[in-house]
């Protein structure tokens, strides 16, 4: 696998679109990123991961987030959410001899509140929707994740694997993984898979007796079935006889005043809001009693008065006018002209006098009350009063005997309520019979249930036998044939497991070798690891001085445990061909000069035909930058602007006049 390029758009600290040539050539493996801590050194390791496996991708700067959090606190934050974040690989692989050019881009961006996420395989410049759809399948093909760990690493992995119980685990899972052990191991268990599924699903040379077990267990089914209903017809007898013995408790109970006993709270609430209600009638025509209203017991005085108010009125009325018609009387006869004669001025004289000597006698009283003007005005309205309250008084008269009416029915039903001491025998009886009626229903509801479920297994039994019958025929040629593929798959079980063994033993010794080889070569003190072994069951390290005594990994110092954890990567690299990319980020934290030196000199150029180094000034200094040149196919530095907080790729290293790039 060699990586060709590498391009982040607004991915974590990277703004805009940020690429890298990763292209190597022959003698020139080593592609130097510089950047300063939190420049973003890390998080172009984990876009390669990212772009490769999506959620299954070991990021470091992911954590305990899921991956969708993941994603979006990817996406640069001066981009727009909207148009999200793309990362692309591009990389090639040889498939039977045949040069492969692939392209990968894995972008996404945020709709709404919901992140939406896609994935691009294009194959020789093609787009290819087969392997976009399956591409984390694909890529196992291509570089399983398992295998990826080892070539992916930064300095963290290598404190991890400095600890020798901790690289125990590493080694078994690059051994297996790396090495093609596990393809051995999984042959075997396919195997045994094949021969468990024909046992499984022919049930070896046990048809016949499995067909007779099935038999006896139909019979023992119908049985149940049989003994089910015989019990559950006894459970309706009973609960016949229980319904009848209660419907006798309860006419008892009721002809006994049962009824009403129950519902002697009900009635005495209800007989005391009727008397409540007849309370309220009779106070509010006490309340009308006090008004007007006895004047009704007055009608004749009341008309008399009436009639008084009229002639006093009249009387007091013509009072007023005899006076000024006596006046008005003589100035109309002088408005009588000449032509008017004698006898109508005196018939009109005449007839004024009459009418002026009739209001006069009208004037004159025997009998005066001194009644107000508005007598009559008054005695209208309390006419309209005495109506108005009238008319309550008979509704409320009419309620009131309604009412009367129910308060004695009220009392009616309670003086029959039963007296608590003459009814407790029939209560209790009552009671348990209906709770004996109510657990024998409960338990044939249940005898039911389990009726129907006894005979749906009793036909389930059924079908499964007859299929059983109708496959005897075949069993025997079966049977056969399954007995010689399991003699096969147990002689093949174990070749593999032969097989297996001497691989993990032969991969194992040339791992010994190279990672001794690898160790011996970085080391400063030469001669102090003479001998390296691998445990082929547990994994563990051991190492071994001049004398073959074994040397505790404790009296290593931190920078050696670091190089001899360097040494294994190396040397897992060396046994599996060196043909994939190797990532190293940061890896000289703890390491004197001369370990430096020696990993810069004997390391970097040899770790494969492609390695990203990834690490700060201080790691790669200007010394150790020249002793780099020969083998630098580029060079890149991470400048960090710390007021946007963005990061740009910009080609060359801090010290890199003249170091050269491969077009």
């Amino acid at each position: 696998m060699h990586l060709h390029n590498i391009e982040l758009h607004d991915f974590g600290a990277y703004r805009g679109k940020q690429s890298l040539d990763l292209r190597v050539q022959p003698g020139r493996p080593i592609i130097l990123i510089g950047g300063l801590n939190g420049c973003g050194k890390t998080t172009l390791l984990d876009a390669i991961q990212l772009v490769l496996y999506g959620p299954r991708a070991r990021c470091s700067g992911r954590g305990s987030r899921s991956y969708d959090s993941y994603l979006r606190e990817s996406i640069n934050r001066k981009a727009n959410p909207a148009e999200g974040a793309e990362i692309t690989l591009d990389f090639s692989i040889v498939v039977d001899g045949q040069e492969k050019h692939y392209r990968v881009v894995r972008s996404w961006h945020l709709n709404g509140k919901q992140l939406k996420e896609q994935l691009s395989v294009l194959v020789d410049g093609q787009f290819d929707r087969i392997l976009s759809d399956g591409w984390p399948d694909h890529v196992e093909d291509i570089l399983p994740l398992e295998v990826a760990s080892l070539f992916f690493f930064d300095g963290e992995k290598i404190e991890s694997l400095a600890d020798p119980e901790r690289a125990a685990a590493v080694i078994e899972s690059a051994v297996h993984s790396l090495l093609g052990v596990s393809t051995v191991e999984q042959l075997r268990t396919d195997l045994l898979a094949l021969q468990r599924r024909q046992r499984l699903s022919n049930e070896d040379q046990a048809v016949i007796d499995q067909i007779n077990a099935q038999e006896a267990d139909h019979e023992a089914a119908k049985q149940d079935v049989s003994d089910r209903t015989q019990t559950l017809a006894s459970t309706r007898s009973r609960c016949d006889r229980l319904q009848v013995r209660l419907d006798k408790v309860e006419k008892s109970f009721e002809r006994a005043g049962g009824k009403l006993f129950e519902r002697q709270k009900e009635l005495e609430g209800d007989r005391a809001a009727i008397a409540d209600r007849l309370a309220a009638q009779r106070h509010t025509l006490r309340s009308l009693a006090q008004g007007p209203l006895p004047l009704l017991m007055l009608p004749q005085q009341l008309a008399t008065l009436r009639d008084q108010a009229a002639r006093e009125k009249e009387a007091d009325d013509a009072t007023r006018v005899v006076g000024v018609l006596e006046e008005r009387d003589a100035w109309l006869l002088d408005q009588l002209p000449a032509s008017v004669t004698p006898a109508a001025r005196t018939a009109l004289k005449k007839k004024l006098t009459t009418d002026r000597h009739r209001r006069e006698s009208a004037a004159e009283l025997k009998q005066s009350l001194d009644l107000p003007t508005d007598m009559l005005q008054q005695l209208s309205a309390l006419n309209e009063a005495l109506s108005r309250d009238a008319s309550r008084a008979r509704e409320l008269l009419k309620e009131s005997v309604a009412t009367v009416d129910r308060l004695d029915d009220a009392d009616r039903l309670l003086a029959g309520v039963p007296d608590k001491k003459l009814i407790k025998d029939l209560v209790d009886e009552r009671n348990e019979a209906m709770d004996e009626l109510a657990v024998a229903k409960a338990e044939l509801r249940r005898g039911e249930e389990q009726l129907e479920e006894v005979r749906s297994r009793r036909d389930r039994i059924g079908a499964d036998l007859e299929r059983a019958q109708q496959k005897r025929v075949k069993t025997l040629i079966e049977i056969e044939e399954l007995n010689r593929i399991v003699a096969y798959a147990d002689k093949a079980r174990e070749t593999l497991e032969k097989f297996g063994a001497a691989l993990l033993r032969r991969h194992i010794s040339r791992l010994e070798v190279a990672v001794l080889q690898s160790f011996k070569a970085l080391m400063r003190k030469s001669g102090l690891i003479h001998d390296l072994r691998i445990d082929t069951d547990k994994f563990n390290l051991t190492l071994a001085d001049s004398d073959g005594e074994a040397i505790d990994p404790g009296r290593l110092s931190a920078g050696e445990r670091q190089l001899l954890a360097i040494s294994l990567l190396w040397g897992l690299a060396k046994v599996a061909g060196n043909r994939l990319p190797s990532v190293i980020d940061t890896p000289l934290g703890r390491l004197d000069s001369r370990h430096r030196q020696h990993l810069a000199d004997r390391y970097f150029p040899n770790a494969g035909r492609q390695v990203l180094l990834l690490s700060t000034d201080e790691e790669i200094d200007e010394n150790l930058l020249g002793r780099l040149k020969p083998s630098l196919a580029h060079t890149y530095t991470l400048v960090h602007d710390d007021t946007t907080f963005t990061t740009t790729v910009e080609a060359g290293y801090w010290w890199t006049a003249g170091v050269p790039h491969v077009a």
